[in-house]
């Protein structure tokens, strides 16, 4: 009679994946376990590293919110290695010339982001227009007694919107921005075919100053890369119309974060709304903390329910796919 306390035949054959843990504040979501359990055996971190012949069981490491981390230490400790199955689309958090020279794939999950990020983008543009964040503070604040009629903010519809970065989560932005009857501007490294621009009435600015120059809100929607790095700095700040507002939902290192504060603070912009910052979250001290022209958000792009399962399927597809030699949904290309 078989051991029924061992693991079944059916766990016996799927492959082992490694993660950083389960639960907590950083671990693999309790509620995406069961499904991640139909298709691997989950190795947490824990695990690995009490014993050393869970190692060349380990074909694919599955990184959810940046952990565990990738390092040459890792690599090396895992020598049947062959994916690393990042949850989100951003990827600065790797290091693909080092996953590369050890023959590994490294893959993202774009699809399952961009309308949720799509989202927040507008959530932000439309917060900021209207002041929501200090018009909540007026409306509940025990020190009110009246509501102004000078307090104003200024409307979406009909003003330009300039994005920056037109992949997938760009498109979904400009998709939203048309139902406002926007005018639709974008820069990107590559010019959309003419029936996507005409989907949405955007039209290319190949060169990014003249973006910023025309732009009553512009949106940073670019991965994090050598070129992006502080890609909005005080030259580019200073291209902006003194009524605009600059929206970033992107990584925090696009913009230099100190020439943000000094254009804000000499009215050089109107505004900013940021769910992403360098570092995460901000030192409490941070002059961006004070401003009342400001509104952060704690990165929370992706942060929905269906929108963290869709990047778990989409991330177990890929892995599968690489395990299994099968054509690549979004593997990760170093440039």
């Amino acid at each position: 009679m078989a051991d029924s306390s061992g693991p079944s035949i059916m766990e016996k054959e799927l492959p082992s994946v490694l993660i950083s843990g389960i639960g907590g504040t950083s671990g693999v979501l309790e509620s995406h376990v069961e499904f991640l359990k139909k298709h691997f055996n989950l190795i947490t971190m824990k695990e690995f590293q009490k014993s050393k012949e869970l190692h060349e069981k380990i074909k694919s490491v599955f990184v959810f919110e940046r952990l565990p981390v990738i390092d040459q230490e890792l690599l090396e400790s895992l020598p049947n290695l062959k994916v690393i199955g990042n949850s989100g689309v951003g990827v600065n958090h790797l290091n693909l010339k080092l996953i590369g020279s050890f023959g590994v794939k490294v893959t993202n999950t774009p699809h399952a982001v961009s309308d949720s990020t799509a989202d927040i983008g507008m959530a932000l543009m439309l917060a900021s227009a209207r002041r929501l964040v200090e018009g909540c503070y007026l409306a509940t604040s025990p020190d009110t007694t009246h509501f102004a009629v000078n307090w104003l903010g200024v409307e979406v519809s009909r003003a330009t919107l300039g994005i920056i970065g037109m992949g997938n989560i760009g498109y979904k932005v400009a998709k939203r921005a048309k139902a406002f009857d926007m005018k639709i501007l974008y820069h990107n490294r590559n010019q959309r075919k003419e029936e996507e621009e005409q989907e949405v009435g955007a039209t290319y600015c190949k060169n990014i100053d003249d973006l910023l120059r025309q732009s009553d809100f512009v949106m940073l929607v670019v991965n994090l890369t050598s070129e992006t790095h502080n890609l909005i700095g005080k030259r580019e700040l200073e291209l902006m119309k003194p009524t605009a507002t600059l929206i970033n939902i992107c990584r925090g290192a696009v913009v230099d974060q100190d020439a943000l504060v000094e254009a804000l603070q000499n009215k050089i912009i109107k505004a900013v709304a940021l769910d992403v910052t360098y570092p995460e979250p901000l030192p409490r001290d941070h002059l961006l903390l004070q401003m009342k022209n400001v509104i952060i958000t704690p990165h929370i792009g992706t942060a929905t329910d269906q929108a963290l399962h869709m990047m778990t399927e989409e991330a177990v597809e890929n892995i599968l796919a690489v395990l299994n030699d099968l054509p690549i949904p979004s593997e990760v290309i170093s440039k």
